[in-house]
């Protein structure tokens, strides 16, 4: 019945249909329709994830932007001979196509517009004559000459003409029995340069395909290669592309039919400075018109017609034309999968094509400037990266009023999108400035003695020795939520260690960012490291950011746990500082003291409930149910408006309880907590090991043999016996400031302040000394003496 449909459908322009088109449709039976109109309408049926946009713009001006590429309704996608074919050029490669077929199916259940352009029918018609040839000379020669002379057999030069001839149908074949998968209609469109030369083709190829995409069927476009003559060089018309290959049959279609984006597969991935494989080879992110002089393109494509230079031609001359472009890497097995859905999707891959050149620097160069600041920065001597510090300190105060006005923009807008707990993490006070300058100094201070400090000496041997002493990490990307004064704590840390900085906050504290990271490069200034921090201000993606493994050597997080998570997903290569979580706990014995616990349970809970080191969990001890320290707690909570969730153990104790926790390992946020029963001191460590994500823990106890054993045994960044959660914090802990709090057990952990951003190396002092001097008939002996290390003056 639908197979009927369909034909019905196309009777009305089949009359009109150019000889070389072939439509095709799939028999399916009534009910098969019923289950499409679900699928389409559920569209679950992918591990691809499916994004809702809203498809529609006015066609005539490219995207300036890649995170714009979401938008696009009607897509052309362009599979190179390379990404068809398999490496040894006879066949198609089967999984690849199947990944790409998958991906393109996504995107036309979203609602888009796709086409293919697709090469392969010469490779798959290659491998067709080759079987052909193997097997009738086998025949004829196990008849004439016996079984003996076959591995001698050779294959003749196959003409490409008769090559793509057999291999049109099967290719086509192909693609239809891939695209039934996701119940998708398709159809085969050839052409050749000389139907675009011919006006009335033209109108029909055009009305063919809109008619096709209208009734939400795949149009599958390729050259005729079968009677598709030579392609005469310099043979474009004035302002009309000839189309000599795929990659200019792609473009030709993209602007004819007004198509919101071009993508461009190949077996590079995208354009690169200098030819891909050297040394000094950087890939393009995005190319703009007339910056052909800065790149050298190297030779074609393996297979193919084209090489990237007509892909260049190709691709400029459709953004000429309204159509945005990428041209990417469709070959590699890790990314292939995923490449075009993660193009539509406006993630960083290949080389993106746009008529709008950014205000200022890309990320890149932001890096590369990060990095060269940063060198510059670890060379000066430790009072200049202290006065620089102090200077920043000053301008914090001297500059208060424009700060506050910047912040007061950033409150004004985000009011009412975001939810109270981000609002206060927002806001910046006078106060808030004060404390900020006085960590700053704090940092100033503790500075003096921390890059090139001497850790370990060793005489090796005579006139050879070791030294071990600290320096900067490199780069580092700290990605922030909401809190402004996360940049100049940041900052001055970065500069105090040496280490390049790389900033991204959100666009909540967009104003608050600008004129502290101003304020931040002109304290720089003083000593010509401006360069050093940097504040990242493009549509950057963060998860873009997180692939910049050649520029960035260490990623730091501060935010929600959603944010550190999504980043240690997302990080490629680099190595993440960071917790993904806060769930604190606080355990209060059985001999804990009245008067402490009330003070302490109000503080870690209710001073700063959106902080990561507010507590979230309370633990009291068994005995402690019924007694008036338990009434107390409470009334306490009752009065400080805490919503209590009682877990499963608690509940079981109460004929009346709080709703019951949906997970005992939850990190609020806001005035909630959550109370749990436990016997004893081990059952409430058990339960932080289980629950808990190493963070902040405390015991509230008089008991120091109980306090000690929690102390000793409890595996979390910080542990406390009788203080506030909210001590879990670099300022606090008085190392002027921190980049975070770190839950990992590599290199740094808890508050991470000035020690956590520098590394060791190695220095190695000798006089012509070899090791094969070492060896059992040398003339040297290794000594390995302990030196005693020099001390600096920090005056």
């Amino acid at each position: 019945m639908l197979s009927q449909v369909y034909h019905c459908g196309l009777q009305p322009f089949k009359q009109r249909l150019l000889p070389w088109v072939k439509c095709t449709a799939f028999s399916r039976s009534p009910t098969d329709h019923v289950q499409t109109s679900a699928i389409r309408h559920v569209r679950s049926w992918s591990n691809i994830p499916f994004i809702t946009v809203p498809l529609s713009r006015a066609h005539g001006k490219s995207f300036a932007h890649r995170s714009e590429l979401k938008h696009a309704k009607r897509i052309v996608v362009k599979l190179g001979s390379a990404v068809v074919t398999r490496g040894d050029e006879c066949g198609l490669a089967l999984g690849r196509l199947a990944s790409i077929v998958e991906q393109v199916s996504v995107l036309q259940n979203q609602g888009r517009e796709m086409m293919l352009v697709t090469s392969g029918a010469v490779a798959f018609g290659r491998q067709r004559l080759r079987h052909e040839i193997l097997l009738s000379q086998s025949v004829r020669q196990a008849l004439h000459s016996g079984q003996n002379q076959l591995k001698e057999m050779a294959i003749p030069v196959l003409e490409a003409r008769a090559c793509a001839a057999a291999g049109q149908s099967g290719l086509m074949a192909l693609y239809e029995a891939m695209f039934t998968q996701y119940s998708i209609c398709a159809a085969q469109i050839l052409v050749t340069n000389l139907d675009f030369h011919d006006e009335q083709k033209r109108r029909n190829l055009n009305g063919t395909l809109h008619e096709l995409l209208r009734m939400n069927i795949v149009p599958i476009i390729n050259t005729n290669d079968a009677v598709v003559p030579p392609a005469e060089p310099n043979s474009d018309l004035q302002g009309v592309i000839s189309v000599k290959d795929n990659d200019s049959l792609a473009a030709r279609l993209a602007v004819e039919m007004k198509t919101d984006l071009l993508i461009v597969l190949s077996d590079v991935e995208g354009l690169f400075d200098s030819p891909p494989g050297s040394d000094d080879a950087k890939l393009i992110d995005i190319f703009y018109p007339g910056d052909q002089q800065s790149v050298t393109f190297g030779t074609k494509s393996r297979v193919g017609m084209g090489g990237m230079e007509a892909k260049v031609k190709a691709a400029l001359w459709a953004l000429q034309g309204g159509t945005s472009v990428v041209i990417a890497n469709g070959t590699h097995p890790k990314v292939s999968g995923h490449v075009i859905t993660d193009i539509v999707e406006g993630k960083k891959v290949g080389t993106f094509f746009s008529e709008v050149k950014p205000a200022g620097p890309t990320v890149e160069q932001q890096g590369e400037m990060a990095r060269s600041g940063g060198r510059m920065l670890a060379t000066l001597e430790p009072e200049q990266r202290a006065e620089i510090i102090h200077h920043l300190a000053d301008l914090l105060t001297d500059q208060r009023d424009e700060i506050l006005l910047a912040n007061k923009k950033d409150m004004e807008e985000a009011e009412g999108r975001l939810a109270a707990p981000l609002l206060k993490r927002l806001s910046l006070s006078t106060s808030k400035l004060n404390s900020l300058a006085i960590g700053l100094r704090q940092i100033a201070s503790s500075s003096q003695d921390s890059v090139g400090r001497v850790l370990r000496r060793t005489r090796i041997a005579k006139n050879l020795e070791l030294e071990q002493v600290t320096v900067p990490i490199g780069v580092l990307l700290v990605i922030f939520e909401s809190r402004p004064d996360c940049l100049p704590q940041v900052a001055a840390l970065a500069i105090a260690s040496g280490n390049g900085l790389l900033l991204k906050g959100g666009k909540e504290a967009a104003h608050s960012n600008r004129i502290l990271h101003l304020l931040t490069q002109e304290a720089l200034s003083i000593h010509g490291v401006k360069e050093a921090v940097q504040l990242v201000n493009t549509r950057e993606e963060v998860e873009d950011l997180c692939r910049l493994d050649k520029m960035i050597d260490l990623i730091i997080p501060r935010g929600s746990s959603q944010l550190v998570r999504d980043i240690q997903k997302a990080a490629k290569g680099i190595p993440v500082m960071g917790h993904s979580e806060g769930i604190c706990h606080m355990y209060v014995d059985s001999e804990a003291s009245v008067d402490k616990v009330t003070r302490l349970v109000r503080d870690s809970k209710c001073e700063y409930p959106a902080a990561c080191n507010a507590l979230e969990t309370l633990l009291i001890h068994r005995d402690l149910l019924r007694t008036p320290l338990f009434d107390q707690i409470i009334d306490m909570l009752r009065v400080e408006q805490v919503k209590i969730h009682a877990g499963p153990k608690f509940a079981s104790y109460l004929t009346f309880s709080p709703s019951e926790v949906k997970s005992l390992r939850t990190e609020y946020g806001d005035l909630e907590l959550c109370i749990e029963v436990v016997d004893n001191v081990q059952e409430a460590i058990d339960h932080i090991h289980k629950y808990g994500s190493s963070h902040t823990d405390v015991i509230v106890t008089e008991n120091e043999k109980t306090a000690e054993f929690f102390l000793q045994h409890v595996d979390s960044a910080c542990v406390f016996w009788n203080a506030s959660t909210r001590f879990s914090d670099g300022y606090r802990f008085g190392l002027g400031a921190e980049v975070g709090i770190s839950t990992s057990r590599i290199h740094a952990r808890g508050p991470v302040g000035l020690e956590g951003l520098l590394t060791t190396k190695w220095l190695l002092r000798g006089q012509d000394h070899v090791v094969s001097d070492f060896s059992e008939h040398g003339s040297l002996k290794f000594l390995h003496e302990n030196l005693p290390i020099p001390q600096r003056n920090t005056n």
